[in-house]
């Protein structure tokens, strides 16, 4: 649990602890089911069910907002517009298309949509741990932003405007046709191919049929194909006897490699269709060895990379090696501070935190074909008051030619993202202006007092509670499954604070509260009145214990550091 004085605030919210992250202990939902269903419903029905939609994307829809800092969104922008930089140099491009297959050194001019840059943002320590040229998601988090509900005036602030979505999928479309004009120049852009391995199969299918309906409401015909539908005819790349003129690849073939792409090979070299995101782009920012070069800053200098680019990047990629044989004991020697990933590997596949390995995984490992990266934590959040791990979160900046134009983040549970965990899922990301990080959803203490609220268990564990939870949860308003079932001795500190720090001791109350089976304050079973504790109505039973008190000072002293 999280302690947080009480404030004028928003019941469900307590304000942001003053070393974390803005709405750190925010508990509220902020996902609308019905809105989603209602925005799934006008996007994709009839051709996807939301029935279906609902049920294929179960954890994909976190119920929960994250939060960052203006000064972090600022900060993985830079980044962005750095790497893009570094990109863009000669010797880059040099060294980056010798490790790749020869196909990568083909070009239509073209610079490939939906880059993702993934970060791990913890505390002040920001990673960037990976970068996709062919990014999903972006339009499920369209989805996802037309579902919100602001629980409180803080919220409602942080959310975009509700024209931010319809203002995206305009720029998605931009992105296309300017990907169009790269390599054709005037020439009407008239049909697409989404193309993936088994489209129907995937878990972003659905998006497959919002891209389909984006394309189709301007004026694009669009399919959607497995590989092994396409064919070159007379110089034209075909899909069911239509010609392609675009293909969006979501692949993970990344250079076309398996018998099923060999007509998108074929196409892409002889410029019989525009396809984007393609294999060059790949090999410039996708495949891990560039995270290597990107972490050292000698390798960097060598490279001709300008000294403000290499500030920029110093310090936010964590350190990342290729491992090979000449260095395989020293990494598993390490092994507990790093994450191992393939070259070419996506989606956490085949990826391993070290202190998880076994020797018969390391064997393949240290076979070749990896890279070794430092570990950087994610990001996490609680999400409901009570002894529950928090969800762990990554941050993705969707970005085209070094502009971010959208960014979302991931929660989940567990080792890697898995779009597994309950509650999980892409979640909206609000940005906190400087000098409001500590009052998402709160305010100051009032009068110059606050109060801190502790549940006290049967073993002597003192667990704080924000008063603002508290209070809604006495009052019905809120529900926490963590606290489902049980019953607690309960604590309510008054204090005098002087700014920040707390001060004498001015009142104390304690009582029984107890949750039923849905995480519901029970008033049959506690001594809460419905507004909240009521200091005439103290039970002695409830008292706390010396160590019990001592830890509760103890808990109040060190937040305030």
């Amino acid at each position: 649990m999280t302690l947080s004085p009480s404030t004028a605030a928003c019941p469900a919210h307590p304000p942001a602890s003053a070393c974390g992250h803005a709405g750190e202990a925010c508990f509220c939902t902020t996902l609308d089911a019905q809105a989603l269903a209602a925005a799934i419903e006008q996007e994709l029905s009839p051709a996807s069910p939301v029935a279906d939609v609902s049920t294929a994307w179960a954890n994909a829809f976190a119920r929960w907002p994250v939060f960052i800092t203006l000064s972090q969104g600022d900060r993985m922008a830079r980044v962005v517009h750095a790497i893009e930089q570094v990109a863009a140099l000669p010797a880059w491009r040099a060294e980056a298309l010798r490790a790749a297959p020869s196909i990568a050194a083909h070009s239509q001019g073209t610079r490939g949509v939906f880059f993702g840059y993934d970060f791990h943002a913890h505390g002040l320590h920001l990673g960037l741990i990976e970068i996709n040229t062919n990014a999903g998601g972006a339009l499920v988090n369209t989805l996802l932003a037309r579902a919100q509900h602001a629980c409180c005036p803080s919220i409602e602030r942080l959310q975009p405007d509700a024209d931010r979505a319809a203002a995206f999928e305009e720029q998605v479309v931009a992105m296309f046709r300017t990907e169009w004009r790269l390599a054709r120049g005037e020439q009407p852009l008239r049909t697409t191919a989404i193309v993936d391995h088994e489209p129907e199969a995937q878990y972003l299918y659905p998006e497959f049929l919002l891209f389909q309906r984006l394309f189709e409401q301007h004026g694009i015909r669009a399919l959607i194909a497995d590989p092994s539908h396409l064919s070159m005819d007379g110089g034209a790349l075909r899909c069911g006897g239509e010609v392609v003129d675009l293909v969006y690849n979501r692949l993970t073939d990344f250079y076309l490699e398996a018998p099923s792409s060999a007509a998108l090979a074929q196409a892409w070299l002889q410029d019989a269709a525009v396809l984007t995101p393609h294999p060059q782009a790949h090999a410039l920012f996708a495949d891990k060895r560039r995270l290597v070069t990107l972490s050292d800053p000698a390798a960097l200098e060598r490279l001709g990379v300008p000294h403000e680019i290499r500030e920029v990047l110093r310090g936010a990629i964590p350190r990342t090696w290729e491992v090979t044989p000449a260095n395989a004991d020293e990494m598993w020697s390490c092994r507990r501070d790093l994450f191992f990933k393939p070259f070419a590997g996506f989606g956490s596949r085949a990826a391993y935190r070290g202190d998880k390995l076994t020797r018969r995984v390391w064997q393949e490992i240290a076979a070749g074909g990896y890279i070794a990266q430092r570990l950087v934590p994610p990001g996490t959040r609680p999400t409901a008051a009570g002894p529950q791990a928090p969800m762990k979160f990554d941050l993705r900046q969707y970005a085209y030619q070094g502009q971010v134009q959208w960014t979302a983040a991931r929660m989940y549970q567990g080792q890697t993202t898995n779009f597994r965990t309950p509650g999980g899922g892409f979640a909206p990301v609000y940005t906190v202006a400087p000098g409001t990080e500590g009052s998402c959803c709160a305010g100051p203490a009032r009068d110059g007092h606050a109060s801190f609220v502790f549940l006290l268990d049967d073993t002597g564990e003192v667990h704080p509670l924000p008063h603002p939870l508290y209070v809604a949860l006495a009052r019905g308003e809120a529900t926490s499954p963590a606290l489902a079932g049980q019953r607690f001795r309960a604590a309510d500190w008054y204090l005098r604070m002087d700014g920040d720090q707390p001060g004498p001791l001015v009142n104390e109350w304690y009582g029984w509260v107890q949750f039923d089976a849905d995480g519901r304050f029970d008033p049959t079973a506690g001594t809460v009145g419905p507004g909240g504790p009521a200091p005439e109505n103290i039970d002695a039973s409830a008292f706390p214990t010396a160590e019990e008190r001592a830890r509760m000072a103890q808990a109040i002293s060190a937040k305030a550091q």
